[in-house]
């Protein structure tokens, strides 16, 4: 799309005049939706500062579509307060804040600090966008960069925001220079470039892979990615120049020799890629080699990448560590709990070259399997020598996008997709039926779990399927007509929630709304996903509600009622913990009229200043008159009276006093209270009388009117009045119980308390498995009601697999906060009996060991990440930290880092007499 000249009055051609903030924002969001429509590799998208572009976006209006978030607005609160005020039109386009101070490199472009992120600290936008606001605005630097295209079968677009660096080693003098070009250049564009920043002819250039200072791979001029060839950030490459100008495959050495190119020798390893022997040639008997020669599934057969000249073939294997790549430590710790995993050692040291799905349309064509194989037998067969993983991170950058580049990731998530992907390029089933589901209706658990199990294995069948696959019952149930639908899954892991993470705490204050008793502040614990009508059901049960009472909760803000949260299926989402909820208990039956009590001191000056908790009850008269209010009043406020000792009061002292808080003394006031229905001000008796002044207000509360006995109240439902508090109210009644409510959560010393408590990994476990609604984000479509629902889901274990992986849900998000919890989880190392939690009644025990854990340290946005495992053959513990291997005692490995947790079943004996006994895991 073009916009119109005339949308851009200009000054003489040389300055753009300032149009109308609300113009500006209609022709950003235009020309990016135009953008998106064109969205094709090789557009060019520019860098710019967030802090300029939050000053510009409030002043313009909010652009849809971009990222940006000021880091000042903490809260939305705070972020509504800085939207409503006028901000003043920003200057000129700031850039210096991402520039990075090292901008050595050979070329113009200017290079941004590594470690930005994105709607954080800067924001993208299309190339006219930019244009635009640079017409109007001036300023710069302008940092241009490219969109490609990554990932194989379904293509995902990216800016490529950080371009890869390469560090070029010039063999003639060793002088070091760097080149800055896209993963997505050719090899023939980087000879290109570097010739052409060294002045040196094409033909005479050779340029080596020069990984940790090796010669790695010849890169040879062709059509090739830098990223397909496993170039990595930040790496070293080798230009020899040759000096035989007639001779294409010469080169010099570093000291200015002549060179003769030889063919490499192929990674020296006692294995070849399917697990055959391999020949002194390097090349395999086995048939993997040639069947995958030439096709993009051989290029980590025949990769020099991830050699060792160093292999220490007397040294125990399963000791080599990790290299970091740049924030590669995930990758790392997920890879070392995997290539220790028992079955999967035994699989991919064998030939598992007929397992090999190269025509799966959901796996990888087998390369990601082959890619991981490779690794798994060098990190086997390497001695202690650390490994580079490059070919591997490759193969998953270009299956798996979200992997790419050099920022932290999560190994969870990355355990999630590897376990998938080596699943789908491992399928023995090569033409995937479709099978048709059935609906439950009532059949027996067994009957369906069978079938569910049966049609999941028509489809998959794998090392993984086999080992580490189980299978999971869950049960949704409909809230309005009680419809139950069950379904039989299969799971690869489990996702653990900390308790913590689907339960909260919540301090409510119930006040009676007959004046039976004194308000009472209960902390119950409920469903972080649940409603209030959960609210109001653990209230029940915590002040002993009876079967003919109900609860009304409501928020108090500044003395008042703010809203009432009368809708049950309400989220208790909306409920923050640093506001004061209170529910009235009150009878249940026919409602007329809601009393709402507020509570006024008159203070010295004259002034009323509002104070304490509101007080709520129902009015069963009709029509209303100010006897019936004032009746109702006393008797809310009878648990507060004052009760003195019949001697002094005798006596006409008022030196002391005890609470009503007894049963005794309740029923004193009850029995005073129902006197006073007429609302006679006696004066003068045992207890005493006040003459409450009440007024008469409206909603907004700005207005309000005397009321006396005979005053009529115009009929409503919904009454708000006034009660003044004067010194002789306060001599009588004891106002304390309406002040202080507590907040909902208060956060401090017992809340940190609580976080340093350990909690068992069988608590994770029961919290996984408890009944839970769906969120509002998440509903279910009934098919009885033929509506979506928030179901309550219930989740039972089925069927356990050999490996039982765990993730423990330590991080959570919501849209202003991110949180990690650091509470340590007890877990067991040997003999973790799942037996009681399979719901199958198949006569086996499930019994585990742990073998390896994946551990992470530190907060979101980074940390670091490592791993402990087991070596099997001589049942010592080891902590794998990158490239970096040492052994750990038992005691070592359980720590509040614990991130992912890996068992293995252990093996049963049938003896004689039909016991069992476990003898270790398979």
């Amino acid at each position: 799309m073009t916009m119109p000249d005339s949308d851009f009055p200009m000054d003489n051609g040389t300055s753009c005049l300032p149009i109308p903030p609300d113009e500006e924002i209609r022709i950003v969001s235009e020309l990016i939706k135009d953008s998106e429509l064109n969205m094709k590799e090789g557009n060019l998208y520019y860098v710019i500062s967030n802090r300029w572009f939050s000053s510009w976006q409030k002043y313009a209006g909010p652009c849809v579509g971009m990222l940006s978030n000021d880091k000042q607005s903490s809260n939305s609160q705070h972020a509504n307060e800085v939207d409503s005020e006028i901000a003043a039109r920003p200057g000129p386009i700031d850039n210096s804040d991402i520039i990075s101070n090292d901008n050595n490199c050979d070329d113009n472009n200017l290079d941004i600090h590594r470690t930005l992120e994105e709607g954080a600290d800067y924001v993208l936008v299309p190339q006219k966008v930019w244009e635009r606001l640079l017409e109007w605005y001036k300023g710069g630097p302008a940092l241009p960069r490219k969109l490609i295209s990554q990932g194989v079968g379904q293509k995902q677009h990216s800016v490529e925001v950080y371009p890869l660096t390469l560090m070029v080693t010039d063999a003639r003098d060793n002088h070091k220079s760097t080149v800055k070009l896209s993963k997505k250049a050719t090899i023939s564009e980087l000879y290109e470039l570097v010739c052409k920043i060294k002045g040196v002819e094409q033909k005479k250039a050779h340029i080596w892979d020069y990984f940790n200072f090796t010669k790695n791979t010849l890169l040879t001029v062709s059509d090739q990615t830098l990223e397909d060839a496993n170039l990595m950030m930040d790496q070293d490459i080798l230009l020899e120049v040759s000096l035989d100008r007639d001779r294409s495959h010469s080169g010099m050495d570093s000291v200015g020799n002549e060179l003769a190119l030889i063919p490499l020798e192929p990674p020296r390893s006692s294995l070849s890629i399917a697990g055959g022997p391999t020949m002194s040639n390097g090349h395999s008997t086995g048939s993997s080699f040639n069947l995958y020669q030439g096709t993009s599934a051989s290029s980590s057969l025949t990769s020099m990448d991830d050699k060792n000249d160093n292999v220490y073939r007397g040294e125990r294997g399963g000791l080599a560590g990790l290299q970091n790549l740049g924030n590669t430590c995930f990758m790392n710790s997920a890879l070392q709990c995997l290539v220790h995993t028992p079955p999967f050692v035994e699989y991919f040291l064998q030939d598992y070259n007929e397992d090999i799905n190269i025509d799966n349309p959901l796996g990888m064509c087998g390369e990601l399997a082959l890619a991981f194989g490779d690794l798994l037998r060098k990190l086997w067969s390497s001695g202690r020598t650390a490994i580079p993983p490059r070919v591997f991170k490759g193969k998953l950058a270009r299956f798996a996008p979200q992997f790419s580049g050099y920022n932290q990731h999560d190994s969870q998530e990355l355990l999630a997709f590897l376990l998938d992907g080596l699943h789908e390029d491992l399928n023995r089933v090569k033409q995937k039926p479709y099978i048709e589901m059935k609906d439950s209706d009532g059949r027996p658990d067994e009957e369906v779990a069978y079938e569910c199990w049966k049609n999941h294995m028509a489809r998959n069948d794998s090392l993984i399927v086999n080992v580490c696959q189980g299978q999971y019952k869950s049960t949704l149930v409909c809230p309005v007509c009680d419809k139950v639908s069950i379904t039989f899954d299969p799971f690869m892991y489990l996702s653990l929630p900390m308790p913590s993470t689907i339960t909260r705490t919540m301090t409510v204050t119930v006040f009676y709304g007959d004046g039976s008793g004194l308000p009472m502040p209960f902390t119950v614990n409920v469903l972080k996903l649940g409603c209030c009508r959960d609210l109001c059901t653990a209230l029940g049960t915590a002040c002993c509600l009876k079967s003919d009472e109900m609860l009304l909760l409501a928020e108090v803000y500044d003395h008042k009622i703010f809203r009432y949260l009368g809708n049950p299926l309400e989220p208790l989402s909306s409920i923050k913990d640093e506001e004061h909820i209170v529910a009235y208990r009150l009878k249940k039956g026919p409602r007329k009229t809601k009393l709402e009590i507020m509570h006024r001191d008159n203070m010295r000056s004259g002034d009323r200043k509002l104070f304490g908790s509101p007080l709520v009850t129902y009015l069963v008269e009709d029509p209303q008159f100010g006897a019936n209010i004032k009746a109702s009043v006393h008797k809310i406020l009878s648990p507060l009276r004052k009760a003195y000792s019949s001697t002094k009061s005798r006596n006409g002292k008022e030196d002391g006093f005890i609470s009503t808080g007894s049963d005794e003394q309740l029923n004193i006031s009850s029995t005073e209270c129902e006197s006073l229905t007429g609302c006679s001000e006696q004066e003068g008796t045992s207890y005493g009388e006040s003459s409450f002044q009440l007024f008469l207000t409206n909603e907004s509360c700005l207005s309000y009117d005397p009321i006396e006995k005979d005053s009529l109240i115009k009929p409503s439902q919904h009454i708000r009045v006034f009660l003044d508090w004067t010194g002789s109210e306060h001599e009588l009644y004891d106002a304390s119980f309406l002040r202080d409510l507590p907040e909902v959560h208060k956060t401090g010393f017992t809340v940190k308390k609580t976080r340093q408590e350990a909690i068992s990994l069988f608590s994770c476990l029961e919290a996984f498995l408890t009944d839970e609604p769906l969120g509002p984000d998440d509903m279910w479509y009934c098919p009885r009601c033929k509506e979506h629902r928030q179901a309550t889901k219930k989740l039972d274990l089925w069927k356990l697999p050999e490996i039982l992986v765990f993730h423990l849900k330590r991080f959570s998000y919501s849209r202003y906060l991110k949180n990690k919890l650091d509470t340590f989880v007890n877990f067991p190392i040997h003999n973790l009996d799942l037996t009681k939690y399979v719901k199958t009644e198949d006569g086996q025990s499930y019994v585990y060991d742990l073998y390896a854990i994946s551990n992470h340290y530190g907060g979101l946005g980074g940390g670091h990440y490592t791993a402990y495992a087991k070596l099997a053959d001589d049942n010592k513990w080891y902590h794998f930290d990158d490239s970096h291997v040492s052994p750990v005692t038992e005691a070592e490995i359980k720590s509040s880092s614990a991130y992912v947790l890996f068992y293995q079943r252990r093996r049963e004996v049938q003896m004689e007499g039909g016991s069992q006994v476990h003898t270790g895991s398979h």
